[in-house]
C-alpha cells in the first residue's frame, strides 16, 4: 500500500523533532520528506545511537532542495502549508489520501514566498500566541496528520480488535 500522507519537513534542525516524527509516520504509515540542510545527521550510526528502533519501519526520503522536492513529488501533488502566519484553520481543510503535510524549520517557519505562492492552501493550528510563539514541530506534525487520517477513514490503520469498555462503566 502506498502511504496514506506524507509528513515533509523543510529545512528542520532539531533532530528529536525528526525523531518524534519518524515514531509517528511509523506508527501511521506516512512517509517522511526531508528537504534541504538538516541541522543533524541521519547517518546509521547517529540513528542507532538514538535508539530509534522503528527506524527500519519508516520510509524516509531526503531531497537536496526545495526544487528537487516538487520535483519529485510529481505535477498534481496536493500540498498543504502549516504555518502561525496563515488564516485558514486546519480542521476547514478538506484532506485526500496521498496528500502532503509541509512544515517549516523550528525557529523561523515556512518561508513567507512560500506560503505566498500556495495562499489556499496555508493552515493553522489556533493557539494562545500571547503566551508562546508556536507548537513544537512533531506536536504540529502530529496533530495535523492524525486530522488528515480522521477525515479519510484511518487508511491503512486496522481497526482494533477488543470490545472496548466505556469510561462511564
Amino acid at each position: 500500500m502506498s502511504a496514506p500522507f506524507h509528513i515533509v519537513f523543510f529545512e528542520p534542525e532539531i533532530p528529536q523533532n525528526t525523531g518524534s516524527t519518524a515514531r509517528l509516520c511509523a506508527a501511521t504509515g506516512a512517509d517522511l520528506h526531508l528537504v534541504g540542510k538538516l541541522g543533524f545527521r541521519t547517518d546509521a550510526a547517529a540513528v542507532k545511537r538514538a535508539g530509534l528502533d522503528y527506524w527500519p519501519h519508516v520510509t524516509v526520503v531526503k531531497h537536496a532542495s526545495w526544487e528537487a522536492f516538487i520535483e519529485s513529488a510529481g505535477q498534481g501533488a496536493r500540498l498543504w502549508f502549516f504555518s502561525k502566519k496563515a488564516e485558514r484553520i486546519y480542521t476547514d481543510a478538506e484532506f485526500r489520501t496521498g496528500d502532503y503535510l509541509v512544515f517549516g524549520p523550528e525557529t523561523r517557519g515556512l518561508p513567507d514566498a512560500m506560503l505566498e505562492a500556495a495562499p489556499g492552501r496555508c493552515l493553522r493550528m489556533p493557539i494562545r500566541t500571547d503566551k508562546v510563539r508556536s507548537l513544537n514541530l512533531a506536536t504540529a506534525a502530529g496533530i495535523a496528520l492524525f486530522e488528515a487520517l480522521r477525515q479519510t477513514g484511518y487508511p491503512g490503520i486496522p481497526a482494533p480488535t477488543e470490545q472496548l469498555i466505556p469510561i462511564d462503566q
